[in-house]
């Protein structure tokens, strides 16, 4: 499970140290694809296949199925993990999310957002969001 937030840069080549209590559970190579709310979805190996399993079950004739699985099956890269604890995101990906110098790696149980950092601070609710959200995720059955 992924969990903590960690402040990095992205070097002009478009290089990202990964932090090292990520890198234990992703390996030597992962995939890193488009995510939601204009940040990356990183994914260990395990994970990617069960998420591609998932998208491979979704109706072909369904039009916002196609949608959704191109969405996150075009821009997938795999990547790999230098020897100084880096990785390269692909210039799309790059261009996607926004990234070009400060960004925040989150951990977010199975899968890391890498987003930029400012694009995350403005997308931050405030605590009375929150308390709105917190009660429609009881709705949905997870209660705090």
């Amino acid at each position: 499970m992924f969990m903590g937030e960690y402040n990095h840069t992205i070097d002009t080549k478009g290089r990202l140290i990964i932090p090292s209590k990520f890198r234990e559970v992703l390996g030597d190579t992962f995939v890193v694809t488009k995510g939601l709310d204009g940040c990356l979805f990183v994914y260990d190996n395990t994970e990617w296949n069960a998420f591609e399993e998932k998208l491979k079950t979704l109706p072909l004739t369904n039009r916002n199925a196609r949608q959704f699985v191109r969405f996150f099956l075009a821009g997938a890269a795999e990547v790999e993990v230098d020897k100084q604890g880096r990785i390269l995101i692909p210039g799309v990906l790059r261009e996607f999310a926004g990234l070009e110098k400060d960004v925040v790696l989150i951990g977010v149980a199975s899968r890391i957002e890498i987003w930029d950092k400012e694009k995350l601070n403005q997308s931050q609710i405030d605590e009375d969001d929150m308390e709105s959200i917190a009660e429609q995720m009881e709705e949905l059955g997870l209660g705090i």
